[in-house]
């Protein structure tokens, strides 16, 4: 189910369900929100600190609860990731946030709260936060394509064999690419959080057939990373998913000792299956944060010469 699309006047409340951010970040979108027309509500823990954290779990637990109860807010925009929202997801009354849905906007640590709504049959937006709103200008890709989809306009991704090569250890660039194309539901986000919620009942629907996966991540050492997507393996998450877009993989080091990528490392993982794979997705850490619309329908096809993810759900 796709939540209502935004019209101007709709309310967006931004709140911070995870890690503190810096404040001048939540009043600079703000500004850049209600340039869109928008009307913007900073819950009044939004900017709050309690160690790493924005706030205690109750000072968060208790803006995200009221910003998912209150019928006038159409959108929530979550200021960053960080960590924290593990903490808090399992206390939420969601009973009208599944009779009336309302966008939900983020990325990393907010991977909790995607995983939260696909568990549910909401869609939810896999996008820039609070700095890269501030931060971008209006016609960066990642700030206009959220505009765009949160007014209605579902994103559509091309890309050529050349976009999709990753670096080997001797750093050459090759395509890792295998083609298919298939129809499915998009789940996943930050593969750290995807592991941590394995076994939950946040966790993504390890044997359904319809699930096309995303992944990304940050700062994680190729040993973990090689861990993680090998869980998900063991698991049966690889065997039984319909395809696989690998976002960005980003401020890492490689490490020559694992004689493989990272990129390598989740490409051998897949080995031995026949699904659709998608290298270098333009999403995750990085500036050109693309949207994805997590818990929605997708095709993903992939080709020897090019590649696209097109949406196509309807509300």
């Amino acid at each position: 189910m796709l939540p209502p699309f935004l019209k101007p006047g709709d309310l967006v409340a931004i709140l911070s369900p995870s890690g503190a951010v810096d404040s001048q970040f939540i009043d600079s979108a703000a500004l850049q929100l209600s340039s869109w027309g928008l009307t913007v509500r900073v819950m009044p823990h939004a900017k709050s600190s309690f160690g790493s954290f924005a706030g205690t779990p109750e000072d968060r637990l208790s803006d995200l609860q009221a910003a998912i109860s209150d019928p006038q807010v159409k959108a929530i925009l979550c200021s960053r990731g960080g960590y924290g929202a593990i903490q808090i997801v399992d206390q939420l009354d969601i009973s009208s946030f599944e009779v009336s849905p309302k966008w939900i906007i983020g990325f990393s640590d907010i991977t909790v709260l995607h995983s939260l709504c696909t568990a549910v049959g909401v869609a939810s937006v896999h996008g820039v936060m609070a700095k890269h709103i501030a931060t971008l200008p209006p016609s960066a890709p990642a700030v206009k394509c959220l505009r765009d989809l949160l007014f209605g306009k579902l994103p559509s991704y091309s890309f050529s064999s050349d976009d999709c090569r990753v670096p080997t250890l001797q750093g050459d660039l090759v395509n890792l690419n295998r083609p298919g194309s298939v129809k499915g539901r998009l789940v996943g986000g930050n593969l750290s959080l995807v592991y941590a919620l394995r076994a939950t009942p946040f966790d993504l629907d390890a044997y359904s057939r319809e699930n096309i996966l995303f992944i990304e991540d940050v700062s994680e050492r190729p040993y973990q990373v090689d861990r993680m997507i090998n869980n998900l393996r063991l698991s049966g998450v690889l065997e039984n998913i319909k395809g696989l877009i690998v976002g960005q993989f980003s401020d890492y080091e490689e490490d020559g000792r694992m004689m493989r990528t990272v990129h390598q490392i989740i490409r051998d993982a897949v080995e031995e299956y026949d699904y659709p794979v998608l290298f270098n997705f333009p999403a995750g850490h990085v500036e050109d944060n693309r949207p994805l619309l997590m818990g929605a329908n997708v095709e993903l096809s992939v080709s020897r010469d090019d590649a696209s993810v097109n949406f196509v759900c309807k509300q």
